[in-house]
């Protein structure tokens, strides 16, 4: 019940931190990766490369070195570390390379195969404009479609307990924390991008699925717990009570199991590649955002619904 007391409190906390992500978003911007904009990314392995005091890969060098050959750089990044010192290093280009092209971005990379440097190209990726149209466009789809799947199997499943909330508004409460979950994960991604220059990929669409998946088993587990204690709900007990209840009765479940999902993620994070922090970080970010929409939101939200309506039907009554 203290949640469900407090929830002007959380109710608000939700809306600082939508707020904060639309600022990021909408300000800072998100940057688009060669997945959605086209391009071509080369991983090159530097086995004898120490520019730096310290010892460390120097990106911009190798940045600068490829654009003053005449190519239009996207990006460069350091994508790992061998216990050999091998660095691996991402390189990322706006547009195709012609095959005339191939020998110049060749020799720009290796330092015209310089020695010191035992540069040695890895894998190269070529993604042509209209790929990356076709992956935004199903990428809409896929987030759209999961959506109104939600909705769909909300409403058929809670369709007898329609009293005292339609089953069709426990959808529209659960979509709600589907959007809330992936906007603020959506905003630590361009706060990202500032920081890190992270980009829009595949793997970014792929944690807002993941987010989406479990979000919203959390928040049917804590719906359907209210469905159940619905339908033995005394004739004194008030529809506030019934939802505190069965929050009790889920809190621990819905915490334990995000609990454990995160502790695999900050492994992942911290002893997993290089390249694939922002996607670690940003499934985090779901995680513990879905876990508080779908705890303390989207019940709140619920019980404010029904209250709402009990008021409308007293001025009814009135008028």
């Amino acid at each position: 019940m203290f949640i469900i007391k407090n929830k002007w409190v959380f109710i608000t906390t939700s809306i600082i931190l939508l707020l904060a992500s639309a600022f990021l978003i909408f300000t800072k911007g998100l940057r688009s990766g060669i997945d959605f904009t086209g391009g071509t990314e080369v991983v090159v392995a530097y086995k004898g490369f120490t520019s730096t005091s310290d010892g460390k890969i120097d990106i911009d060098f190798i940045k600068n070195n490829i654009a003053n050959a005449g190519f239009s750089v996207k990006d460069v990044s350091l994508q790992k570390v061998d216990p050999d010192g091998t660095n691996y290093v991402t390189i990322r280009l706006t547009g195709d390379i012609s095959p005339t092209e191939k020998q110049n971005f060749e020799n720009a990379w290796s330092f015209n195969h310089d020695f010191h440097y035992e540069a040695e190209q890895i894998s190269e990726t070529v993604i042509g404009p209209s790929v990356g149209k076709e992956l935004t466009r199903k990428a809409i789809w896929s987030i759209s479609l999961v959506t109104l799947v939600v909705v769909l199997f909300i409403a058929i499943s809670f369709a007898q307990v329609s009293v005292p909330v339609a089953s069709w508004k426990y959808g529209v409460l659960a979509v709600s924390a589907l959007l809330h979950d992936i906007f603020i994960a959506t905003g630590m991604y361009a706060l990202l991008g500032q920081i890190n220059g992270a980009e829009i990929d595949s793997l970014f669409v792929l944690a807002l699925l993941t987010i989406m998946g479990i979000s919203i088993s959390n928040t049917i587990v804590v719906f359907d717990r209210v469905r159940e204690n619905l339908k033995f709900r005394k004739s004194n007990e008030s529809f506030e009570g019934v939802v505190g209840k069965s929050l009790n009765q889920t809190l621990l479940r819905s915490f334990n199991t995000s609990l454990a999902i995160v502790l695999v993620l900050l492994a992942l994070y911290f002893f997993g590649p290089i390249s694939i922090r922002n996607f670690s970080l940003v499934l985090i970010t779901g995680m513990v955002v879905g876990t508080f929409s779908s705890v303390f939101v989207e019940p709140s939200l619920l019980v404010l619904v029904e209250s709402w309506q009990n008021k409308n039907k007293k001025k009814h009554k009135k008028a």
